[in-house]
């Protein structure tokens, strides 16, 4: 049997067809999860580090060599002529504790890896997030798909693709108990560009973490399609006359176009594809520099904007220790205290909640109040329709930018604009893309089921096949 899956930035689902209806998977009461996973163990704390007898040998014989090392460039500055750098046994044992600590950090870390142990009690959705918060420990990833095309060195792509294995692994076995049936196929849905930092090539990475992750899950067989072309099969079935249309899906993390020829009786035919590697946790980051991070500090004390971006990222796992590893005792207070709680153990995961609800609330009311108690007793963030508005303004002109290009390239007008993706449910997001094209109605799909309704399709007729 074959799923749909929409392997999302924020919010995974996955559906089939079955005697010719969708039927979404459903995880618990939800009919989709949000995309973050909590590993009570995956990477050793370094405060667990201790000198066993194993350890202090590797230190004697790691001493030993550094005072080897040492004696030898010192001889060679004295046949130069030259005097070499002293250094004391203490800063040569510092030195060699060091190297052996490294190395028991990076042993601890394959062995997490490496064991099924370690992730055999893993938590998805809203329950990995308040694991997390519940625990004092542990490890939460949030919207891993974010990393995918992003430059990773052996050691954590080999974490990401555990990961992603693990999700899809969760998609997998609850699909097989949910249809009474082993789901071995998959159509996953992908973006036009993924979030990158190496262009086409992160898109191609992206796309071989999560064929070795599927396999790896159980997967036998797994197609790709495009996530707005998924959308357009879904559009697709609702129309009764062939027309062109346009379909806009704005998700978490990307916002993708297709231009399609849909309805009727013939299969759909996707013509183009356009893509902006940006989407809804962007608007969180945004609003989160723009109504919270003031309270912190930003624009005030002379911290650099960097660091309260990186407190704000809570799906880039670099930035997030970049900012842990920050030191703000100098900082005046009230700030310098705030900052300081703001790197406690699942504060910054606190902070984008928070950000991510009051951006759902702005979406329809006038003001809303952000308590910030975790952080300060009694601080909060009074926010309305107006901070919001401007927070989102720069994503909103990329997305005009984005949306004047596909017009530019289109040879004909669509006769419709379908926007779907859970970005979608903005009002301002909805006002930009219809005076993007005044002249088309706009027809607003499931905004978080649209792209896996079109996935469920795409998998039904690899069954058929």
């Amino acid at each position: 049997m074959h799923i749909g899956i929409d392997f999302g930035t924020s919010y995974s689902a996955a559906g089939a067809i079955v005697n010719g209806k969708l039927t979404l998977v459903r995880f618990g009461n939800a009919e989709q999860f949000r995309t973050a996973v909590f590993f009570p163990e995956l990477v050793p704390d370094p405060n667990d580090f201790e000198l066993t007898p194993d350890l202090q040998a590797q230190l004697e014989a790691q001493l030993r060599l550094a005072r080897t090392q040492h004696r030898q460039e010192a001889a060679a500055a004295s046949a130069r002529g030259q005097l070499a750098a002293a250094r004391s046994d203490d800063e040569l044992r510092r030195e060699a504790l060091r190297v052996v600590r490294r190395q028991w950090m990076e042993d601890q870390t394959r062995e997490a890896v490496a064991s099924v142990a370690s992730f055999q009690h893993a938590l998805f959705g809203e329950e990995a997030v308040e694991g997390y918060l519940d625990s004092g420990g542990g490890n939460l990833i949030e919207s891993p798909k974010s990393m995918f095309g992003y430059r990773l060195d052996p050691q954590v792509r080999k974490v990401i693709v555990h990961i992603a294995t693990h999700i899809l692994e969760h998609i997998r076995l609850t699909a097989s108990r949910q249809f009474g049936a082993p789901v071995r196929g998959a159509v996953i849905g992908r973006p036009v560009e993924f979030r990158s930092s190496m262009g086409a090539k992160g898109s191609e990475q992206a796309i071989d973490i999560l064929r070795e992750a599927a396999a790896i899950a159980g997967f036998d067989t797994v197609n790709f399609l495009e996530e707005p072309a998924a959308a357009a099969m879904h559009y697709h079935k609702s129309l009764d006359t062939r027309q062109p249309a346009l379909i806009v899906d704005i998700g978490g993390g990307t916002t993708d176009v297709t231009f399609a020829q849909l309805g009727g009786d013939e299969h759909p035919q996707i013509v183009r594809n356009w893509g902006l590697p940006k989407g809804g946790t962007d608007l969180d980051v945004a609003l989160s520099l723009h109504s919270f991070m003031p309270l912190l500090g930003k624009d005030t004390v002379r911290v650099p904007q960097h660091q309260f971006v990186e407190a704000a990222s809570v799906h880039n796992l670099p930035k997030q220790r970049e900012f842990r590893k920050q030191n703000y005792r100098l900082i005046p207070e009230p700030f310098g205290s705030r900052l300081r709680a703001l790197q406690e153990l699942g504060a910054t995961t606190r902070l984008n909640q928070l950000a991510e609800r009051t951006k759902i609330t702005l979406s329809t009311e006038a003001n809303y109040q952000a308590d910030l108690d975790f952080i300060e007793s009694k601080l909060a963030a009074e926010t309305d329709r107006e901070d919001f508005d401007a927070a989102i303004e720069s994503f909103l002109q990329q997305l005009e930018r984005t949306l004047g290009t596909v017009r530019s390239d289109l040879e004909q007008l669509p006769d419709s604009v379908f926007l779907t993706g859970g970005t979608s449910r903005s009002p301002q997001i909805r006002e930009r893309v219809k005076q993007s094209f005044p002249e088309m109605p706009l027809v607003l799909g499931d905004p978080s089921l649209g792209v896996v309704s079109g996935l469920a399709v795409a998998a039904s007729e690899m069954d058929d096949a």
